[in-house]
C-alpha cells in the first residue's frame, strides 16, 4: 500500500493500538492509576496517568505522525510547552535569540522567569536571517521564532535560520500554533523542535486546553516527557487527550475552510476605505508573501487589520458585528475577532506594544469556518458604521 496522505492519516492513524473491543474511536481512558501485575513489577507498563496513560499515548503518536516526527510530547497548554522547552534547554548564563513579534505569554517567560534566572534574551527582526545571526552569541542556547508571528502575521524563512542555529550549535524551536502540520512542517526545514497550543487550530473547536512539543531528537524528547510530566505536572488530562484527538480527525477540512475564509477576508477589507492596513500572507502586499508560498501549503486562518481611527472608534466598530464573537483566543470553527492592544496584549506596557507595532488601532480576527459571505457582510456593515 501506497504511503498514506496526511487527510487519511488524520483520521485513521496507522499506530493506533487495537484495542480487543474492535473500538474504530479510540477510547478514553479515565484512570489515574494503573494495576501491577506483581507488586513492584511494571507491569503493562502504566502506573499512574500522569507518568503514561494509553489516551494520551494515543494522542501523541497521531501528533508525532502528522508532524512526520519521531516524538510527540502532549501537555495541559502551549505555555506549559513553551516552558518545558526553555526549561529543559537553558540553564544559568545561556542566551536566547527571539523574534521581536511574539505571543505575549512567550514573552512574559523570556522576561518575567528566564531572565531572573541568569537567562539572557534579545529580540531581533527576523524577517531577515541575517539579523538573527547578528544576535547570536557563543553563549546562545535557543533560537525561539514564531512563523507565521502573532498578532502581526511576519514570517520568518525557516531554512535560512535553522542554518543560523545550526552554526550557532543552538536549538531551533518553531511555534506552529498558527499554521498547523497541515500548512508548514518546520521539521522538514531543519527545525529541532515544534511547538503548539492545541487548544487552537489542532482541536478547533474553542472547548479543550493543551500543548504539544514534537521532535525528531530521542534525549531531547526524553527530557521534555520528564519536564513537562513529572517535573512541571503538566501532561494533557485524558479527557482533553480524547477531544483534541477527535478534534484532529477534521483539522484538514477546517484548515482549508479557515485559509478561503481568510483569503475572502483579507481580499474584502484590503479594499474598503475605512481600513488602512491588512496583515495577511496570503495577499500580494504582504512584503513577505513570496516566501508564504515557498515554504507553507497555504496561508492560514488568521487576518490582522488597522482601522482608520483610534482605540475608541476601533471599539465602537467590534461593538457592531454579530457574526464575528469579540474574545480572546483563536482557531475554532467560530470566526473571533479582538482589539488586540486592549485585550490579547493588554498585559504589554504602551513602549512594549509600539516596540511591537500593535497599535491602538490594530484589530486581529481568527477567520472560522462560516459561510464567507455572511462574514463579509457582517464586517462590511460594522465598517460602513463607522463612515455614517
Amino acid at each position: 500500500m501506497s504511503e498514506r496522505s496526511f487527510a487519511t492519516r488524520a483520521i485513521d492513524h496507522p499506530k493506533h493500538p487495537a484495542p480487543q473491543t474492535g473500538d474504530v474511536v479510540p477510547p478514553l481512558h479515565l484512570s489515574t492509576t494503573f494495576e501491577a501485575d506483581d507488586p513492584g513489577a511494571p507491569g503493562h507498563g502504566y502506573t499512574y496517568s500522569r507518568f503514561g496513560n494509553p489516551t494520551r499515548d494515543t494522542l501523541e503518536a497521531t501528533l508525532a505522525d502528522l508532524e512526520g516526527a519521531e516524538h510527540a510530547v502532549a501537555l495541559s497548554a502551549g505555555m506549559a510547552a513553551i516552558s518545558t522547552v526553555c526549561l529543559a534547554t537553558l540553564r544559568p548564563g545561556d542566551h536566547v535569540v527571539a523574534s521581536e513579534s511574539l505571543f505575549g505569554g512567550t514573552k512574559a517567560l523570556f522576561d518575567d522567569l528566564l531572565a531572573p534566572l541568569g537567562i539572557n534574551v534579545d529580540y531581533v527582526d527576523a524577517t531577515d536571517p541575517a539579523t538573527v545571526a547578528a544576535a547570536t552569541t557563543p553563549d546562545t542556547a535557543l533560537v525561539w521564532m514564531e512563523s507565521p508571528t502573532n498578532p502581526l502575521l511576519k514570517l520568518c524563512d525557516i531554512g535560512a535560520i535553522a542554518d543560523v542555529a545550526a552554526d550557532a550549535d543552538a536549538l531551533f524551536a518553531v511555534d506552529n500554533t498558527f499554521s498547523t502540520p497541515t500548512v508548514q512542517r518546520p521539521l522538514g526545514s531543519g527545525a529541532d523542535v515544534v511547538v503548539y497550543s492545541t487548544t487552537k487550530f489542532l482541536n478547533g473547536h474553542s472547548d479543550a486546553t493543551g500543548g504539544a512539543i514534537v521532535t525528531d531528537d530521542d534525549e531531547r524528547a526524553e527530557a521534555f516527557r520528564f519536564v513537562g510530566t513529572k517535573a512541571l505536572g503538566a501532561a494533557m488530562a485524558p479527557f482533553d487527550c480524547y477531544l483534541l484527538q477527535r478534534g484532529l480527525k477534521t483539522l484538514p477540512l477546517r484548515m482549508e475552510r479557515h485559509q478561503a475564509n481568510a483569503q475572502a477576508v483579507a481580499e474584502f477589507l484590503a479594499d474598503h476605505p475605512a481600513v488602512t492596513r491588512v496583515h495577511y500572507p496570503g495577499l500580494e502586499s504582504h512584503p513577505q508573501h513570496a516566501l508564504a508560498r515557498e515554504q507553507m501549503d497555504g496561508y492560514g486562518g488568521v487576518v490582522s487589520f488597522e482601522i482608520d481611527g483610534d482605540a475608541a472608534v476601533t471599539r465602537a466598530f467590534l461593538e457592531e458585528l454579530d457574526v464575528f464573537n469579540v474574545a480572546v483566543s483563536l482557531g475554532g470553527v467560530e470566526s473571533l475577532i479582538e482589539h488586540t492592544a486592549s485585550m490579547s496584549a493588554g498585559n504589554l506596557s504602551d513602549a512594549e506594544r509600539e516596540r511591537a507595532g500593535i497599535s491602538e488601532s490594530l484589530v486581529r480576527a481568527p477567520v472560522g469556518v462560516e459561510d464567507p459571505d455572511d462574514l463579509v457582510a457582517d464586517l462590511d456593515a460594522a465598517l460602513g458604521k463607522l463612515q455614517e
